[in-house]
C-alpha cells in the first residue's frame, strides 16, 4: 500500500514539474513574442513611478497582454530596479521584453513634446514641436524669435508639463559671441557664461539638457566635442596639406564654413584656399574682412567698402598672406574634415553663381576663365538693380 501511495505521490509530483515548467516556458514566450499595439504610442514614465505603474499603464494602452507577465520578465532580467522617467516612443508591435529595454535603457526621451532653442548666424529661434507617434515625425506647434517676436501661449503650457524635453541646436558657422549671448539667453538654464569662448573652440552639434541646468555645463560639452573631433579629424589628415598645426586647420575650416553655400562643395573650396597657400598668394575672401570688423558680434548689415578692402588689418586677407591670427567662426564637423581631406583640384579661384549663396560657385584655374565667372555673376546683379 504504501508503495502504491509512494508512486502515485512521484507520478503527481512529475505532472505538476513539468505543468509548472510549461507555465514558465508560456510565460517566457508571451514576454518576448509581438505585441498588441497595431500603432506606436508615447508612454510617459514620471518621477518617482515604478514597474507596476509602468505595466498597468501599458495594459491600458493595449501595449500588453499581462501586467504580471511583464513585470516577472522585468524582475527576472534584473531590470526593474534601472527604470528611468521621461516619455519613450513604444513601436508597433513592441513585445514586453523589448518595452522593458525601451524603459530602462538609456533614460533619453524618444518623443513627446520639446522645446528646441536654435542659435544660428542670421537670427535665433524658439521652436516647440510634439512628436506624433503614429508617423514618427514631429509636429511644429509654434515658432518664434526670443528677441522679439510674441511669445505664444502654448509656450507656458510646455514648459509646465513635466515630461517636456530641451534640447539647444547651434548652428555651422556661428561665432562664439552669438553662441554666448544666446545661451545666456535661455531664460529655463541657470549660470553665466562670463567671456566669450575662443572662436571656433564650439562645437555645432545638438545638445539636450533640462531646466535648472548650468549653461556654463552645456559650454563645456560644445567645447570638448570640438576639441575631440579637430584632433580626430588632424590625426587622419591626408599628407602635404599647408597647415602647421590643428590651430591653422580650424582656422581655415572656419573660412570654408563662411564661403560655402552648400556642404556638397566644402571640399572644393578647401582645395582652392589650400592651393592658394601652397602658391603663396593670399586667401582674398570677404568674410575674413567681415570678421575683423564686427569682431564676430552681430552681422555687418552692409557691403564691404574699398576703404575697408585695403585696410592693413590681421584679417584683411586681401592684404596679408596666409591665414588670419584666428578662426572666425564655429565650423562644423564638414568643413574641418574638408579641410584635413580636401578634393584634388587645380582651381585657385571661385565665385558665387547667383545671387543666391545656396547656389553655390562657379571655379576656375585661369584668371581669364576667373574674369568670365565674374562677368556672369555682375550681369546677374546688374540685372536684379533694375
Amino acid at each position: 500500500m504504501w508503495k502504491h501511495i509512494a508512486a502515485n505521490g512521484l507520478t503527481f509530483l512529475i505532472v505538476a514539474l513539468f505543468l509548472v515548467g510549461g507555465v514558465i516556458l508560456w510565460g517566457m514566450n508571451e514576454y518576448s513574442a509581438e505585441g498588441p499595439l497595431d500603432q506606436a504610442i508615447c508612454l510617459n514614465v514620471a518621477d518617482g513611478s515604478n514597474m507596476r505603474r509602468v505595466s498597468e499603464t501599458l495594459a491600458e494602452q493595449g501595449a500588453i497582454k499581462s501586467p504580471a507577465i511583464f513585470r516577472m520578465g522585468s524582475d527576472y532580467s534584473e531590470r526593474t530596479s534601472q527604470l528611468k522617467a521621461g516619455s519613450f516612443l513604444v513601436p508597433e508591435g513592441a513585445s514586453m521584453e523589448d518595452i522593458v529595454g525601451i524603459v530602462t535603457g538609456t533614460g533619453r526621451s524618444t518623443c513627446g513634446t520639446e522645446v528646441v532653442y536654435r542659435i544660428g548666424v542670421v537670427r535665433n529661434q524658439v521652436q516647440i514641436r510634439e512628436l506624433d507617434p503614429a508617423t514618427n515625425r514631429y509636429v511644429e506647434l509654434a515658432e518664434f524669435d526670443p528677441a522679439g517676436e510674441e511669445i505664444p501661449s502654448v509656450f507656458a503650457t510646455v514648459r509646465e508639463a513635466g515630461d517636456t524635453q530641451y534640447r539647444v541646436v547651434l548652428a555651422e558657422g556661428v561665432t562664439s559671441w552669438q553662441a554666448m549671448m544666446a545661451l545666456n539667453g535661455i531664460d529655463v538654464l541657470t549660470g553665466e557664461i562670463g567671456e566669450t569662448p575662443a572662436e571656433g573652440s564650439l562645437a555645432p552639434d545638438s545638445y539636450e539638457f533640462a531646466p535648472g541646468d548650468d549653461v556654463t555645463e552645456i559650454l563645456e560639452k560644445m567645447i570638448a566635442a570640438q576639441a575631440a573631433f579637430l584632433a580626430e579629424a588632424w590625426a587622419n589628415r591626408v599628407d602635404g596639406l599647408p597647415l602647421e598645426t590643428p590651430e591653422e586647420a580650424l582656422i581655415l575650416a572656419s573660412i570654408v564654413e563662411k564661403e560655402t553655400g552648400g556642404y556638397d562643395e566644402v571640399g572644393t573650396v578647401a582645395s582652392v584656399f589650400e592651393n592658394r597657400l601652397l602658391q603663396g598668394m593670399p586667401l582674398q575672401t570677404d568674410p575674413t574682412v567681415i570678421y575683423g570688423i564686427t569682431n564676430g558680434e552681430g552681422i555687418l548689415g552692409r557691403g564691404l567698402r574699398q576703404s575697408e578692402l585695403r585696410a592693413e588689418t590681421p584679417y584683411n586677407t586681401y592684404v596679408i598672406n596666409g591665414l588670419p591670427p584666428t578662426p572666425i567662426a564655429n565650423p562644423g564637423r564638414a568643413s574641418i574634415e574638408a579641410v584635413m581631406n580636401p578634393e584634388e583640384t587645380d582651381y585657385i579661384f571661385f565665385v558665387a553663381k547667383t545671387l543666391n549663396p545656396a547656389d553655390g560657385h562657379n571655379f576656375a584655374v585661369t584668371l581669364d576663365e576667373h574674369n568670365a565667372n565674374v562677368a556672369l555673376y555682375r550681369a546677374l546683379e546688374a540685372a536684379a538693380a533694375e
